[in-house]
């Protein structure tokens, strides 16, 4: 069972690194509220540049990948499991901030994972 877990690993970690386009509806920083019991996830806006960049709407400065940057969410959901926190994303949110399915499929994911971190008390690191 150990090798196969491993498996799922590597195929999950070699598509990690494949090229995502970014969505111009913006991009969400996902972290946990262990206090709370509560998953949250930071929305920011963003322009998509000619290059395929995401830039700050308000500055024009292309936003690092792997930089912090000091940015202010444009909001912040929350929810105590991953289905209640895309039903107020995707339904409940109008506009929508997302406009690429794959963004959506990739969001979804991510709160399971985080879900799954919050009950079993294990850390979440946003892949």
């Amino acid at each position: 069972m150990d090798l196969m877990v491993g498996n799922l690993a590597a195929i999950d970690n070699k598509l990690s690194q494949r090229h995502l386009n970014l969505d111009p509806g913006g991009y969400f920083i996902i972290y946990l509220d262990r206090e709370a019991g509560l998953i949250c996830a930071k929305h920011f806006t963003n322009v998509i540049d000619e290059r395929g960049l995401a830039v700050d709407p308000d500055t024009g400065k292309v936003i690092p990948a792997k930089k912090k940057v000091e940015r202010t969410q444009t909001t912040v959901f929350s929810g105590r499991t991953a289905k209640e926190l895309c039903v107020k994303i995707f339904e409940e949110t109008q506009p929508c901030p997302l406009t690429l399915l794959d963004h959506a499929a990739y969001l979804g994911r991510e709160f399971v994972r985080a879900e799954v971190a919050l009950v079993t008390g294990q850390e979440y690191i946003q892949d």
